[in-house]
């Protein structure tokens, strides 16, 4: 199977910058601990401090499923409607 690259951006409702930043950070470690893994990486925006991207790349679509049912992601997706005003992401195969 191919590599499967993810940009997931969350735009934090005001005043819950900080709240969101939390959650986010406590899904990094077990993510990268999960099979599949290659980079799970958080970023926060230089010009809009609400904005947070994560940088992912797995080694396959079956990985990338596997992580959106692990229960730490299921967590997230629980308190996410009351932190994040807009959410994306974005799944890219690579080329070279």
């Amino acid at each position: 199977m191919s590599e499967v690259a993810v940009v997931a951006i969350f735009v934090a409702k005001p005043g819950k910058e900080e709240e969101l930043k939390q959650v986010l950070e406590a899904n990094v470690e077990p993510t990268r601990k999960e099979r599949g893994a290659l980079q799970y990486d958080l970023h926060r925006d230089n010009e809009e401090p609400r904005r947070f991207i994560f940088v992912e790349r797995w080694e396959s679509q079956d990985a990338l499923d596997a992580h959106g049912r692990a229960p730490h992601i299921q967590a997230f997706r629980a308190k996410a409607p009351a932190l994040c005003e807009h959410g994306e992401v974005r799944k890219a195969t690579k080329l070279l």
